[in-house]
């Protein structure tokens, strides 16, 4: 199993900037793909970044050209470490952020796509 552990959450003012980062552990190769989704109160699980696994990456709307994912797997995949790195931050972009890891068939950001999950961190904007 993979066992994925998120940091680097806080509150910031809007227009600030944070880097969350998801260390996966346990044997993860390249075949899986990682992606970072949040959840607000009330609201459902969104999609917000995803890296395939050629290094691919997909955004979803709301964040393109103000977050940017990225990847490092050990050499001997028994971790990797995913970073997002959030620019221009929104009051919108408040929720706690979860990273998941996936080895299934390439949807990024729908959820029952990924078997792994963190516990979260929280992002606050205000």
């Amino acid at each position: 199993d993979v066992q994925l552990v998120e940091s680097g959450g806080g509150s910031v003012p809007v227009g600030g900037s944070l880097r969350l980062s998801c260390t996966a552990t346990g044997y993860i190769d390249r075949s899986y793909y990682i992606a970072w989704f949040r959840q607000s109160p009330g609201k459902e699980r969104e999609g917000v970044a995803a890296i395939g696994r050629g290094g691919g990456t997909s955004y979803t709307g709301s964040v393109q050209g103000r977050f940017s994912i990225a990847k490092e797997v050990a050499i001997d995949y028994s971790r990797a470490t995913v970073t997002l790195t959030m620019n221009n931050l929104q009051s919108d972009d408040t929720a706690m952020y979860f990273c998941a890891a996936g080895r299934d068939y390439w949807d990024p950001f729908n959820p029952d796509r990924y078997n792994s999950w963190g516990q979260g961190t929280q992002v606050t904007v205000s």
